[in-house]
């Protein structure tokens, strides 16, 4: 078993952690990391978009799995409107036959 499937699998578990516990846990069930191969795979599971890290204290993360759906943000909503607004628009005389 790789250290992205133990911590993933951790994370699965609470579906949301700090660092500290994480680490707590995983030497509980007799898995060492180094501080650095922790956060490389933190930063691995991240970037595959699996887990979510976010800094609450100053030496506190919290870790979360990362939601399925992504929250579209006020930009992106009027962004895609106004593509498909202009998409409809680009078809003349077909204003009003809908």
């Amino acid at each position: 078993m790789n250290y992205k499937d133990i911590i993933f699998g951790k994370v699965k578990e609470d579906s949301s952690l700090t660092d500290k516990t994480l680490i707590k846990s995983l030497k509980k069930e007799g898995h060492e990391f180094t501080e650095d191969m922790f956060n490389k795979t933190l930063l691995d599971l991240e970037i595959l978009g699996l887990i979510h890290v976010s800094w609450i204290a100053k030496d506190t993360r919290k870790i979360e799995i990362a939601s399925k759906y992504e929250e579209n943000d006020e930009v992106e909503l009027q962004n895609k409107e106004a593509l498909k607004n202009d998409y409809e628009a680009s078809f003349p005389g077909t204003e009003n036959q809908i």
